[in-house]
């Protein structure tokens, strides 16, 4: 790991609610199509729940240390789990994106 830089950190605060908020807007659409089902009224509720219950520890929803010591391994775990994307990282510095992209 390599420190980070202040250039990284401003755009790292401010893409982040950018990123969540798209991310959340996804989940909206995934939880419509839950409810809009044809199955019984309790099998739609029951994959709702759990689907929120899984999707509210994901860091596309919440993130509850925003720390510049964590922010390479928050967006890590934000590009492995498709929250973000290449596009999404294209101008962070070269250091910070090998970091993020690692296989």
């Amino acid at each position: 790991m390599y420190g980070v830089n202040e250039r990284d950190w401003k755009l790292f605060c401010k893409l982040l609610p950018e990123w969540q908020e798209r991310y959340m807007a996804k989940l909206i659409e995934e939880y419509k199509e839950i409810l809009n089902k044809e199955v019984n009224p309790s099998e739609r509720y029951w994959e709702l729940y759990n689907k929120i219950n899984k999707d509210k520890k994901n860091p596309g929803v919440l993130i509850t240390d925003k720390s510049r010591s964590k922010m390479s391994r928050i967006l890590f775990y934000m590009y492995r789990l498709n929250v973000i994307n290449d596009n999404d990282i294209v101008d962070f510095s070269p250091q910070l994106r090998a970091e993020i992209t690692i296989k």
